[in-house]
C-alpha cells in the first residue's frame, strides 16, 4: 500500500473541521499499525525466502546431488514442520503470538546464515545441508499458526476480503522480484549468496514484528493443558465439514505440487530449460499470477466464497502437466501465471471463511491442524519423488501429480457444505465491534502457506 502523503492524519471530525478543508488520509481506515507492520515485515522475509527455496535446490545439485538428495533436503524441512505445527498452533493460542513469531525468525535467521556459511565457505555435506534445513522447517512450525492469527485479528470483519487481499498482494509481489532475483543470483554468483541474503530478510522481519501493538489484546488464560487446548482445536476441524475435507484435499494436493516443483521443477529446468534463470523466470510468473488474483479479489466479493475457491483449485493440475511434456519456457511462464491468479483466488476465500466461521481465541490450534492436514504428506513425497521417477520416469510421474490434483478437486466439490457456504454481510446498522486500527480483534472474528 503507498502512502499519498508523508503524514497521516486521523478521520476529521465534522465538528470541529473548517468548511472546505482537504482531509488527507494516508492509508484505508481499516489499514491498522499491526496490519502494516505485518504485511512489511511479510514483503520482507517473502523477498528473501522465495529466492532461497530456488538457492536450496541448486545448492544441493551443485555439490553433485541428485534428484533423491533434492528431495531428501526438502523432507528434512518440512517433516520437523509437520511434527511441530500442532503444538506451535496450541501455545500461539496461550501465549502472546507476536513473541512466537519473533522467536521463530531468529530460529530462522541462524540457520539459513549458517546455510550460507558453509555453502560459501567449502563443500556442505548432505546430512548438514539436511540438519539446517529442518532447523527452518522448525522456525516455521511455530510461526505459521501465530502469524495467521494475528493477521486475521489485526482488520474488522466487513473489511476482511480486502485486506487478506492487500497482505497477500504484498506477499506475492515480494514472491516477484524474490524468485526473479534470487534465481538470476543463483546463476551469477550462487546459491550462498541468496542464502546470505534470506538470513538477513528474517533478522529484518523480525525486528518488525517486534514492534506490534498488543497493549490491547486481553491476557490468555490457558485451559486444561496443551493436550486440552488441542483437542479443543480438532472438535473445531470435525464439526465442520468444508473445513476438514478441504484440508485432506490439500493433505494430497499440496504433496504432489512440493514433489513436482521442488523436486522435478529444477531438474526439468537444467536438463530442458537452460538452469536456475528460466526456472527462476517461471516461479515469478506464479507470483506475478497471484498479485493479478489479489487484485481480482480486492474487487470482487463472490456469495459461495469456498464453491469460488475450489474451482480455481483445478488449474494446479497444469504446471505439472507442462513440465510433464516438457513445454519451453514461455509457455510454463504462463501456465505459471494462470495458475497463480487461480490459487490466489482460492487462497483469499478460504482465508474469509476461516475468518467468518473460526472464534479468533481458538484461531491458531485450528490454523495448526489446517497446516498440519495440507503438509503431512509432503515429506514422504518430495522424499519419494527420486525413487518414483526411477521406477516409472519423470514424464510419467508429472502426468500422475496432474491427473491427481483434478479428481481429488472434483472430489470435494461433490460435498455440499463446500458448494453452499456463503459469506455473510455484516449488517449496516449494526454497531462495530471491531477493535481500533493496529489492536487486535476480540473473540468474534475467525491461513495456505
Amino acid at each position: 500500500m503507498a502512502r499519498t502523503t508523508p503524514t497521516h492524519r486521523a478521520p476529521a471530525d465534522p465538528d470541529t473541521t473548517p468548511p472546505g478543508a482537504i482531509v488527507v488520509t494516508a492509508r484505508p481506515t481499516w489499514a491498522g499499525r499491526n496490519f502494516l507492520l505485518l504485511t512489511g515485515a511479510t514483503v520482507i522475509s517473502g523477498l528473501g525466502n522465495s529466492g532461497a527455496h530456488i538457492a536450496t535446490a541448486f545448492a544441493v545439485l551443485t555439490t553433485g546431488g541428485s534428484a533423491t538428495d533434492v528431495g531428501l533436503v526438502a523432507a528434512a524441512r518440512t517433516l520437523p514442520l509437520v511434527l511441530f505445527l500442532l503444538i506451535g498452533g496450541a501455545l500461539a493460542d496461550r501465549v502472546p503470538r507476536h513473541r512466537v513469531m519473533v522467536a521463530a525468525n531468529t530460529l530462522n535467521c541462524v540457520s539459513q546464515g549458517l546455510f550460507a556459511l558453509l555453502v560459501l565457505t567449502g563443500q556442505p555435506q548432505l546430512w548438514q545441508m539436511a540438519v539446517l534445513a529442518a532447523l527452518g522447517g522448525t522456525g516455521q512450525a511455530f510461526f505459521a499458526p501465530a502469524s495467521e492469527g494475528m493477521v486475521l485479528a489485526s482488520v474488522s470483519g466487513e473489511h476482511s476480503g480486502r485486506a487478506f487481499a492487500v497482505f497477500r498482494m504484498g506477499m506475492n509481489g515480494a514472491n516477484i522480484g524474490g524468485a526473479a532475483l534470487g534465481g538470476a543470483l543463483v546463476a551469477a554468483v550462487g546459491p550462498g549468496w541468496v542464502l546470505a541474503v534470506d538470513s538477513a530478510c528474517f533478522a529484518l522481519a523480525g525486528a518488525l514484528r517486534a514492534f506490534l501493538d498488543v497493549s490491547e489484546v486481553a491476557a490468555r488464560t490457558p485451559g486444561g493443558g496443551m493436550l486440552h487446548d488441542l483437542r479443543d482445536g480438532w472438535r473445531e476441524v470435525a464439526s465442520r465439514r468444508w473445513l476438514w475435507a478441504v484440508v485432506v484435499q490439500f493433505s494430497i494436493v499440496n504433496a504432489l505440487i512440493v514433489a513436482a516443483e521442488a523436486v522435478y521443477g529444477p531438474m526439468v529446468a537444467e536438463e530442458h530449460l537452460g538452469g536456475a534463470g528460466p526456472w527462476g523466470l517461471a516461479m515469478a510468473a506464479f507470483g506475478a499470477g497471484t498479485v493479478g488474483g489479489a487484485l481480482l479479489m480486492t474487487r470482487i466479493k463472490p456469495r459461495r466464497i469456498l464453491l469460488t475457491g475450489a474451482l480455481c483449485v483445478f488449474p494446479l493440475a497444469l504446471p505439472s502437466a507442462a513440465l510433464a511434456v516438457p513445454l519451453p519456457t514461455a509457455g510454463l511462464t504462463a501456465i505459471m501465471f494462470g495458475t497463480g491468479v487461480s490459487v490466489e483466488i482460492f487462497a483469499v476465500t478460504w482465508m474469509m471463511a476461516l475468518h467468518q466461521e473460526i472464534p479468533e481465541e481458538k484461531f491458531s490450534r485450528v490454523s495448526s491442524y489446517d497446516w498440519f492436514g495440507s503438509l503431512v504428506g509432503v515429506p514422504v513425497a518430495t522424499a519419494l519423488a527420486g525413487p518414483v521417477q526411477d521406477l516409472i520416469g519423470r514424464s510419467a510421474a508429472l502426468w500422475g501429480c496432474s491427473a491427481l490434483i483434478a479428481l481429488l478437486t472434483a472430489a470435494v466439490l461433490c460435498v455440499r457444505d463446500v458448494r453452499t457456504l456463503v459469506r455473510r454481510e455484516a449488517p449496516a446498522s449494526a454497531p462495530s465491534t471491531a477493535p481500533p486500527p493496529g489492536a487486535p480483534a476480540t473473540p468474534t472474528t475467525a491461513p495456505l502457506q
